[in-house]
């Protein structure tokens, strides 16, 4: 069985046309095909796993607390510590960036997802070449193979224009504004180990952070591919704005959850670089997102990183970890991951 005879020529997108949805699709089945017919196979002989996933909803913080007495600015910041620990994820709400910011951000990153593959393949945007990425080129069975699309924009590669004027101011007030959050969650957290730190300032800059446009278009083997294999983040914080598809799913006790949109709040994660930095207090902790058979799902994601230089240290010792630049941790995960498929990460650095 080939996987072109198996799958649907097209999946439903609300308010798309067949062909405007095959034209700006990447050919994730033309160029994943023999991983793909592998999958088609194990399902005609039965080979299917069925795992039931629970859903949850992230611990909420409200950010507003912190403009209240010291009393209830002092508990926001330890609950912000407290899930940073325990589930190395939470959502914001309150946080500053206006509503306004997000849903134009959101209604620009979709313009910029309908131009045609070809157009988004070719640096239609000025941004610098590799920005703009999809599938994955080093898979090498379909568990590694992830079904999404992402321009991964460093901050200073923002200012731009070529046409796109709206989608470079769009995102330079989304970037500004959600970098400065960053800043003041990674504050909170070094202050609550007991530092009050200007090492994120210092050492997490604009010309070093990241933005990245994501879209997951719908999947014709949802159960079988991932939208984003699973991971950890290779920062200090991530923070995510997404819309309300749904499809994050994260590691809490080792069971998977997912993750219940809200349209109102912001996730926050930490990365591996902040766990390092912590002395395994703050948990980075493996996530994924899951394909829709029918729906497209879009997300932005900010990435606060060092420069490459950047030594990496645990604030506390004895320390769990090797002394590492992030250049020297960025160049670990991708030896890894060409040699084996899948990032190590942190266990590669413990002392």
């Amino acid at each position: 069985m080939r996987a072109s005879d198996s799958f649907p020529p097209w999946i439903y997108v609300p308010g798309l046309s067949q062909d405007k949805r095959m034209d700006m699709d990447p050919p994730f089945l033309e160029t994943y095909k023999t991983l793909l017919d592998k999958a088609t196979e194990g399902r005609a002989n039965g080979q299917k796993e069925v795992v039931i996933i629970e859903e949850c909803e992230l611990p909420l913080i409200d950010l507003g607390r912190l403009k209240l007495g010291k009393l209830e600015k002092e508990q926001c910041k330890s609950d912000i510590a407290r899930e940073s620990q325990e589930w190395g994820f939470f959502q914001v709400v309150n946080h500053g960036i206006s509503r306004e910011i997000l849903e134009k951000m959101m209604s620009e990153q979709v313009k910029v997802y309908r131009q045609p593959f070809n157009n988004k393949s070719k640096e239609l945007f000025n941004f610098s070449s590799g920005t703009y990425r999809w599938g994955t080129p080093t898979a090498t069975c379909r568990e590694q193979l992830s079904w999404s699309e992402a321009f991964h924009i460093p901050m200073n590669d923002i200012p731009f224009s070529n046409g796109f004027s709206s989608l470079s101011s769009t995102m330079e007030q989304f970037a500004t504004t959600v970098a400065d959050l960053a800043q003041k969650l990674a504050a909170i957290l070094a202050e609550k180990l007991g530092f009050k730190s200007n090492f994120f300032q210092e050492n997490c800059l604009s010309s070093t952070c990241y933005l990245r446009m994501n879209r997951y278009p719908p999947c014709p083997i949802p159960s079988e591919v991932f939208g984003l294999m699973p991971h950890t983040d290779s920062d200090f914080l991530t923070i995510l704005y997404q819309d309300e598809v749904g499809g994050l799913q994260l590691v809490k006790d080792g069971k998977w959850f997912a993750v219940k949109p809200n349209p109102e709040a912001l996730i926050v994660n930490i990365g591996d670089l902040f766990q390092a930095w912590s002395n395994d207090v703050y948990k980075s902790v493996q996530h994924r997102v899951v394909t829709n058979p029918r729906v497209e799902r879009f997300s932005t994601a900010y990435f606060l990183c060092p420069s490459c230089d950047t030594e990496i240290q645990s604030c506390y010792e004895p320390s769990v970890y090797k002394k590492f630049s992030f250049r020297m941790y960025r160049q670990q995960v991708q030896d890894d991951v060409k040699k084996l498929g899948r990032k190590v990460g942190l266990p590669r650095f413990r002392v």
